[in-house]
């Protein structure tokens, strides 16, 4: 059993060569607190969540916006990493990217990817070593880390800030005690004999994860989009449409400090109280965006149904579409309406016209078009 007020959160080893490593303590135990406000943001975060999956549910169609909501997420998980691609960008097809910007590109499509792969996978599999290996190859793969080991824990030392091992900010265990670290952690989270509640069991199995830091690169992403399958995994969301990047990005500081003083200071507490209130307000906030959107699409609806007459059916359909697909060109116009170029031009005409569409390389060949209130909202 653990008590949270009296948690210690490891100790510091050293190794033979003499540089010393954070050997977090096991988490895999009942643990029990005395502090109420985390009741209090317990049933609050859960209290979103569960409006989040009610509104999900009534959505038509949600798989549509939940692409947006992936690709959002790929872009700023990514971003706390150092990519810098836009929503924009990682809408776009790989031809249409400049020659800088592939890399960052490659980067947010596998965390899409991946992310999306997972989600499947969490049919046949349940959260595991295994799982968790396999999306971390996609993650990598062809990307800038892909000599850094995909799809395996690593076998070396890595850390944290700094050049060297001599200057790191934070060293995590040793290559050595991953395999066991992270089995305790595996084992946590399917533990059914120890009453703790979901989105605390996930908010200390981030905080351990991001502390093993089992892979020699892309542990931030992998240990971010954990908490998605989790939750995701428990039914506690039917479709993953949650993500906490953009509020650890939105302070990133903040974050890692809270990160940290539960390795410093054994301060799992604050870490906790800081996890709740972000899945709260991460919660309101997708439930909001989900209805904006069938706010927009409502409006555009019966704003073409109305103005568009005999071309009406074509523009819903390119509607659909852009729901699914908010960047475009003539030529997928032309095959989604299956109508002839010109038509599919004129058609893209009208919709800039409106201002449903906007022009965005200001080229007058190979030009590329935004559905601006639809992306701006992510």
């Amino acid at each position: 059993m653990i008590q949270l007020e009296k948690y210690v959160s490891g100790k510091n080893e050293k190794d033979p060569t003499g540089y010393s490593y954070f050997m977090p303590s096991l988490i895999n135990q009942q643990w029990k607190w005395e502090e109420q406000s985390i009741n209090t943001l317990l049933e609050k975060a859960a209290i979103k969540l569960g409006e989040l999956n009610s509104y999900s549910k009534l959505v038509p169609n949600i798989d549509l916006f939940i692409q947006l909501h992936v690709t959002k997420e790929a872009v700023v998980s990514s971003r706390i990493e150092g990519t810098k691609t836009q929503i924009e960008e990682a809408l776009m097809d790989e031809n249409e990217i400049s020659p800088e910007g592939k890399d960052d590109w490659q980067e947010v499509n596998n965390y899409i990817k991946a992310l999306n792969q997972a989600i499947t996978e969490l049919e046949t599999l349940p959260i595991s070593s295994r799982l968790i290996k396999k999306t971390h190859q996609i993650l990598l793969d062809n990307a800038r880390g892909e000599n850094k080991q995909p799809g395996e824990y690593r076998r070396s030392q890595n850390w944290i800030g700094g050049n060297t091992l001599a200057d790191a900010v934070f060293i995590p265990p040793h290559q050595k005690n991953v395999d066991e670290l992270m089995g305790d952690l595996e084992k946590f989270l399917h533990n059914e004999d120890i009453k703790v509640p979901a989105l605390i069991k996930i908010g200390i199995a981030h905080y351990q994860f991001e502390t093993i830091h089992p892979f020699l690169d892309g542990n931030g992403r992998i240990g971010r989009l954990l908490i998605t399958l989790f939750l995701v995994d428990q039914k506690i969301l039917n479709k993953p449409l949650l993500y906490l990047s953009a509020f650890f990005e939105k302070n990133k500081s903040l974050y890692y400090d809270n990160l940290t003083f539960v390795r410093t200071k054994s301060d799992m507490t604050q870490w906790l109280k800081y996890f709740l209130v972000g899945v709260a307000e991460t919660a309101e906030d997708a439930t909001q965006t989900l209805s904006d959107i069938l706010e927009l699409k409502t409006k555009l609806e019966i704003s073409i149904t109305t103005t568009f007459g005999k071309r009406s059916n074509n523009a819903l359909l390119l509607l659909q579409f852009l729901f699914t697909k908010p960047i475009v060109h003539v030529n997928q116009v032309k095959e989604v309406t299956r109508s002839s170029y010109k038509s599919a031009n004129d058609l893209v005409s009208d919709f800039v016209n409106v201002g449903i569409l906007k022009e965005m390389t200001g080229q007058n060949r190979n030009r590329i078009f935004g559905f601006d209130q639809y992306l701006k909202m992510f």
